[in-house]
C-alpha cells in the first residue's frame, strides 16, 4: 500500500505555531502517513515587499519542523514555471514519487473557492482533500463538502497569520510564543520584517 502525504502549501512567511499545529493535527488524526509543506515561490507578476526570498521561507519551515519526523519542507515549486498551479505541481509529484499517494490539505474557506481553481475537476476526481475548519465571514458550506473526496477533520480552529506576526515584529512586540524557538532566532539574527 502507498504511502499517503498530505500537501499543505503556503507562503508560510513565516511559518508559524498555527501551521505547525494544523499540520501536527493532520497527520496524527487523519489516515494520512505524512505532511508536506509546501513552500510556494513568489510570484515575480506580483509586488509583495513583505514576502522574504523564498530560500529563507524554506529555510524556516526546515527548521520548524526538525523535530517532527512525519513533517517534511518540501521546495518543489520553486524548479516548476511560474506562476504556478496545483494541478501541475500533483502531476510533477506523480511523475518524480510514483510510490506514494498524494492529497490535498487545506482550509474550509479555500474549499469555498475551489472551483475557481485551474482543472479543479482533475484535482478532485484523483485526490482526496483534507479540510480544517476555519472561522470566515461566509458560512455558506461549500457544495463540494458531501463529495466522496472532501474529508472534513475536526482540528482546533487557529486564528493566527503570519501578517499578524509580521506587523508585529515591525511593531516591537515580543511575538516568540507564536514561532517555534529555532524559526525565531533565524527572524532576529537575519532582522526579518522590521
Amino acid at each position: 500500500m502507498k504511502k499517503k502525504i498530505g500537501l499543505y502549501f503556503g507562503t508560510f512567511n513565516p511559518i508559524h505555531v498555527g501551521h505547525m499545529i494544523i499540520a501536527n493535527h493532520m497527520v496524527e488524526h487523519s489516515e494520512l502517513d505524512e505532511v508536506w509543506l509546501v513552500v510556494t515561490p513568489h510570484n515575480p507578476l506580483k509586488k509583495k515587499s513583505t514576502l522574504l526570498k523564498d530560500y529563507h521561507r524554506y529555510r524556516m519551515v526546515e527548521l520548524a519542523l526538525e523535530d517532527y519526523p512525519k513533517l517534511k519542507a518540501s521546495k518543489i515549486e520553486f524548479d516548476l514555471p511560474q506562476p504556478n498551479y496545483t494541478v501541475n505541481t500533483l502531476i510533477h509529484l506523480n511523475e518524480h514519487y510514483p510510490e506514494y499517494k498524494f492529497n490535498l490539505i487545506m482550509g474550509q474557506d479555500n474549499l469555498q473557492s475551489f472551483k475557481k481553481w485551474k482543472n479543479y475537476e482533475v484535482i478532485l476526481a484523483n485526490y482526496s482533500i483534507y479540510v480544517y475548519p476555519r472561522l470566515y465571514k461566509n458560512r455558506k458550506k461549500s457544495e463540494l463538502i458531501n463529495h466522496n473526496k472532501i474529508h472534513l477533520v475536526t482540528a482546533p480552529i487557529i486564528e493566527l497569520s503570519s501578517t499578524f506576526i509580521r506587523k508585529g515584529i515591525k511593531n516591537n512586540y515580543n511575538i516568540k510564543p507564536l514561532l517555534t524557538s529555532k524559526v525565531w532566532q533565524y527572524l532576529d539574527e537575519m532582522n526579518f520584517y522590521k
